[in-house]
């Protein structure tokens, strides 16, 4: 089947829910992409929460049914790759650095926060752990990211970049102009295309001509591939092909997920009365495709894990968020001289 095929059937609520085929995967693995996946679940459902109490200030961008994507093409990465992500990018950084207490001190503007409490939930930074940004202008990173890629090539080592983009950032000119220079330069970058098929609230069915944006990359020569982004295991062997590819050959590749977002654009709403195809049952059909539901449905069959372990790992995450929530309400907020002093900090 083609891609753009594929992808079509993938934007189709009501197909692909079934358990995923975790056939001659380590287990170890398996349950790594498990705890990842659920952590940054609750992570955000604790930010949804919280939010809705009124506890936190600023908007919150939730990507909710999403955590394969990440957690999939994290688990490819070295320590010293270059992660650039967008204005939905919990995942991104909690994929590869699970500290749900220095994300909470950020959205609650805390002097412990990632970014010292002077960017809240989108202005994300961790470069230690290889994450090196995320901002709300659309596609704003995604040069940066080709930047990264030119320093890494430059650098004659074996690094890569990553570009997290969603379906509505590829129709910003910045994107074209940053997939034509990797591809003519041969620069190792990785760019991830979440297709969650709504910009805002608009439908892409509205915007584009066909469901994939995988053309896109196609127009400018790079390697793609279109992968059920709620299927852990896909999106892992899919992203680890492209990966070592772009390692040996410091050449772009692409990789298109079609997901879903089960909130909103924004906080902790679902939006269910916006959009052309933004309804109910869309909503609930695609929860029937959670790709931590389905993952777990697997290791049950498989007798990996047991429903009560499930369980337990959710109260002991569940737990640990607590305690860090708790600890950074009590954490301190930057001194107002940090306002002129961390412009360049």
């Amino acid at each position: 089947m083609d891609k753009e095929k594929y992808a079509e059937k993938l934007s189709d609520p009501k197909l692909f829910n079934q358990p995923v085929n975790i056939d001659n995967i380590s287990s170890e693995s398996l349950l790594n992409s498990l705890k990842s996946m659920l952590y940054i679940r609750l992570t955000e459902h604790k930010l949804a929460h919280e939010k809705k109490s009124g506890n936190i200030g600023g908007p919150v961008h939730l990507g909710a049914g999403q955590e394969a994507v990440a957690v999939g093409v994290s688990s490819c990465l070295n320590s010293s790759d270059r992660v650039f992500g967008a204005h939905r990018s919990h995942a991104h950084l909690l994929a590869l650095n699970p500290n749900s207490y220095k994300l909470f001190a950020e959205v609650l503007g805390k002097n412990t926060g990632f970014s010292k409490g002077m960017g809240g939930s989108m202005h994300l930074w961790d470069a230690s752990n290889g994450f090196y940004g995320s901002v709300p202008i659309v596609a704003g990173t995604v040069p940066l990211a080709v930047g990264a890629g030119l320093a890494a090539k430059m650098q004659n080592g074996n690094d890569i970049s990553v570009a997290y983009i969603g379906d509505g950032a590829i129709e910003e000119g910045v994107v074209a102009e940053s997939l034509n220079l990797a591809s003519v330069m041969n620069l190792p970058v990785l760019f991830v295309l979440e297709n969650n098929l709504f910009s805002s609230h608009m439908h892409i069915s509205q915007r584009q001509p066909m469901i994939s944006t995988s053309r896109f990359a196609k127009a400018n020569n790079i390697d793609s591939k279109v992968v059920d982004g709620n299927d852990i295991v896909e999106v892992t062997e899919a992203a680890k092909d492209l990966i070592n590819e772009i390692r040996k050959t410091s050449s772009p590749k692409f990789l298109e997920a079609i997901t879903y977002r089960h909130y909103g654009h924004v906080d902790w709403r679902e939006d269910s009365d916006v959009g052309v195809n933004r309804s109910q049952v869309d909503i609930n059909l695609w929860k029937k495709r959670d790709p931590i539901t389905r993952l777990t449905q697997s290791l049950i069959i498989g007798n990996l894990v047991s429903e009560k372990y499930i369980e337990e790992l959710s109260n002991e995450i569940n737990e640990a968020l607590e305690r860090d929530w708790e600890l950074a309400l009590s954490d301190p907020y930057p001194n107002t001289d940090a306002l002129l002093e961390r412009v360049y900090d």
